[in-house]
């Protein structure tokens, strides 16, 4: 019976060095945890490399981790998490430079959470427009709302995890960047930068996108960050990702993982993260439609609060036509040195009559719009070379790349009235501004900035 025992503690031992591919994890992990052997192994690397994973990051980031960006709150014994959450949306999908003004603006002219929640959604837009993914301009508003509830009930911000998922806009890898960094209470976060990090330290070969690595990248997330100072550690994995182990050109050299970096190891460490190639985005084409009074005025709408660009004001927008996007990189390879053409006026009316394509792709205002052109025979025209060039704006979203080409309408004063009218008694909130006062007044999106460029 002794040797039973001993030859299957070396055996299961030797199984969790050496794992079998086809073998079910939990099935020997809990073979092991019945002989009292507690040894983590779900994990590719030693004990050795994964207690000292944090130390060698954080010793490294004392040295060399950025220290002064406005929102962080290591050096401070009372953190806010107000300014923590606010940077965390800022920085999803978004570079740490391109924020860093935003930030200011918004901490300027809102520097309490009370008074986020207090402000109109146009001064919020305004502030906001040029960063981009609109949604979370959205979510902000609301969260501060939601924030300025929960303290007036508690009063205090959320204190716990499932708090903070509870805002709007806010997942799992941002509530505990605000728990670790916030709060200075222990919270794990796994985004995009601690992702790169981590599958190329463990070479995790499976697909990010996918819920099976999501949960392993979350666990080995979870195992190494330190129960003190996650915050630091937080902030460590951010800027390692950041600077050093970079989407193309990592700097392996002076990467305090190193030494027991499975990918470096390998030399593959761009092969990491694994991720499914996408398919070519498609393309859409609309006319943007400079529709002027006798002033000079543009008319400016306010876009509907679901959907692209909400909130914003946008110029009025009519839809073309939309390929897929193999269709878009052939078109794109035959007819690079082309330039593209705007829809004429039977192509608007095919358009027109295709119920479902209408109601899909213009909005209320655009419909009314549309319609009163076609009523009163007005056709939208190439724009004047001493104005805009006409060639198409290309500006690409997350689902598809957007060709706007600058078309031009002059309306006289009776015109003017009558379509801002029809606009008003459909309750679209509109505007009457030049390009200049457009652009200080106004949330406007970076496509119609380029198209006013």
């Amino acid at each position: 019976m002794i040797l039973t025992t001993k030859l299957t503690y070396c055996c299961l031992v030797s199984i969790v060095l050496h794992p079998i591919n086809n073998l079910n994890p939990k099935f020997y992990i809990s073979l092991l945890n019945l002989q009292g052997i507690l040894l983590h192994t779900q994990f590719s690397h030693s004990l050795t490399s994964l207690d000292s994973f944090a130390p060698r990051l954080l010793a490294w980031f004392a040295e060399n981790g950025r220290h002064d960006l406005p929102w962080q709150q290591h050096q401070t014994d009372t953190p806010n998490p107000y300014i923590v959450w606010l940077s965390e949306v800022m920085l999803q999908q978004t570079q740490v430079t391109t924020v860093l003004p935003y930030f200011a603006r918004f901490m300027d002219s809102f520097p309490t959470v009370q008074d986020l929640a207090a402000a109109e959604w146009d001064t919020i837009a305004e502030h906001w427009a040029g960063l981009g993914y609109y949604a979370r301009a959205r979510n902000l508003h609301k969260g501060a709302k939601q924030l300025v509830a929960v303290i007036d009930e508690s009063g205090d911000f959320p204190q716990t995890l499932a708090g903070w998922e509870a805002i709007s806009g806010v997942g799992p890898s941002t509530a505990g960047a605000i728990m670790s960094m916030g709060l200075h209470r222990y919270g794990v976060i796994c985004d995009g930068n601690v992702k790169r990090v981590l599958t190329r330290w463990a070479a995790i070969d499976g697909d990010i996108t996918k819920s099976a690595t999501t949960k392993e990248l979350w666990a080995l997330a979870e195992r190494l960050t330190p129960r003190e100072q996650s915050g630091l550690f937080a902030q460590a994995m951010m800027d390692m990702g950041a600077t050093l182990c970079t989407r193309s050109k990592p700097a392996c050299l002076l990467c305090p993982l190193q030494d027991d970096c499975l990918a470096h190891a390998q030399g593959r460490e761009t092969d990491y993260p694994v991720k499914a190639k996408k398919q070519p985005k498609p393309s859409k084409f609309s006319n943007a439609l400079l529709i002027e009074n006798e002033n000079g005025e543009i008319l400016w709408l306010q876009r509907p609060d679901n959907g692209i660009w909400g909130g914003l004001w946008s110029l009025p927008l009519a839809f073309i036509e939309k390929i897929s996007g193999k269709a878009a990189v052939k078109d794109a390879d035959k007819n690079k040195n082309k330039k593209p053409i705007a829809a004429n006026d039977n192509q608007l009316l095919e358009i027109a009559s295709n119920e479902k394509i209408y109601e899909s792709e213009f909005t209320t205002a655009e419909q009314i719009i549309n319609e009163w052109l076609d009523k009163n025979q007005l056709s939208a025209k190439s724009v004047s070379n001493t104005l805009l060039d006409d060639a198409p704006i290309k500006h690409s979203l997350t689902h598809f790349h957007w060709y706007l080409t600058p078309q031009s309408v002059i309306l006289n004063d009776k015109q003017a009235t009558e379509i801002t009218k029809a606009l008003q008694a459909a309750e679209i909130n509109i505007n009457w501004l030049n390009a200049d006062d457009a652009q200080a007044t106004l949330g406007l999106p970076r496509a119609m900035v380029k198209i006013l460029e």
